[in-house]
């Protein structure tokens, strides 16, 4: 089976897990732009890490035969330095109609404060402006009123909820963004956000009883948000792995784990099917602004099994 990771910080991972990913089946990911855990010092920071994911990461992956995508916008836990946060801001159309970007994110509220609305609305609006989709990051704290306010505020500045993506979803929030015909993403990661197994009963809840349980299972993304904490890039493939195991239907697993987040990111035109089932050949030989992905290895894809020992 096919998979897709819609939401992974790769930045943070290395290319090992490229090569794992790749054979656990993941042929393509989505990279929103996130804060990086210390907060930065001047909007250059910002510039060179919208370019790193439209950049260096895009060609980074395609080394290892995975087709990388980005969002790009202001991380709300960062527009609370609101004199940094307003250089960002103006810096996001320069980087939003760039090849591979499929949305504006990931947006939204860490502490609802009243700065963090305030870059959220000009986002939103953004986005509209360039008929873009959305990627909508849920607070840990609040998250129930969280995701009601941020699809407030969508609604609020004209988007519609197919074009928008909820994401970090819990059992709290999901009957309404399903309900309100939003897109709902469930990330798979440790302690803060949803497990495995809770995934396995949402989807079979929301997903398989009901002919209005099957129009839900066409808007469930699940995805890993693996980043640079203790996170797993393999969680859209083990989390598919445990739903057949406890018999959830194989349509409704490649549905969640493959099919919904092409259907909805492909409405930019920016992502397509054929871009990992006709791929360009891979030559590890290739450059990248004089930067080649190898660190002393032999050009050629190689399985995880060669890397074992490290002679």
């Amino acid at each position: 089976m096919m998979f897709i990771d819609p939401h992974i910080h790769m930045c943070s991972r290395t290319t090992y897990d490229y090569l794992v990913m790749r054979e656990y089946g993941i042929v393509a990911v989505i990279e929103p732009a996130f804060w990086l855990g210390q907060p930065r010092t001047n909007a250059g920071t910002f510039k060179d890490y919208f370019s790193s994911l439209v950049g260096w990461e895009r060609f980074r992956a395609s080394q290892f035969g995975i087709q990388h995508y980005c969002t790009i916008g202001l991380n709300p836990k960062e527009a609370n330095n609101e004199a940094l946060a307003a250089e960002v801001i103006e810096l996001l159309p320069l980087y939003a109609c760039k090849e591979g970007v499929v949305a504006i994110g990931e947006i939204g509220y860490d502490d609802m404060t009243e700065a963090e609305d305030k870059y959220f609305c000009q986002q939103l609006a953004l986005a509209k402006e360039l008929d873009m989709l959305v990627l909508i990051h849920t607070p840990h704290r609040n998250k129930k009123a969280g995701a009601s306010q941020s699809m407030d505020r969508c609604i609020e500045y004209g988007l519609d909820p197919s074009q928008v993506v909820i994401d970090h979803n819990n059992e709290e929030t999901v009957e309404e963004v399903l309900g309100r015909g939003f897109w709902a993403a469930f990330t798979i990661y440790p302690q803060t956000k949803m497990g495995n197994a809770r995934m396995v009963e949402v989807v079979r809840k929301y997903g398989c009883v009901s002919a209005a349980g099957r129009d839900n299972v066409r808007r469930i993304i699940v995805d890993s948000s693996a980043d640079w904490g203790i996170s797993d890039p393999l969680a859209v493939p083990k989390t598919a792995q445990l739903m057949l195991d406890r018999g959830i239907p194989e349509e409704h697993v490649r549905a969640v784990c493959y099919e919904n987040a092409l259907a909805a990111y492909s409405q930019t035109g920016q992502m397509k099917a054929s871009d990992w089932l006709n791929p360009q050949s891979v030559d590890q030989r290739q450059m990248f602004s004089g930067n080649s992905v190898l660190r002393g290895q032999e050009p050629g894809i190689k399985s995880v099994s060669d890397y074992v020992l490290i002679e």
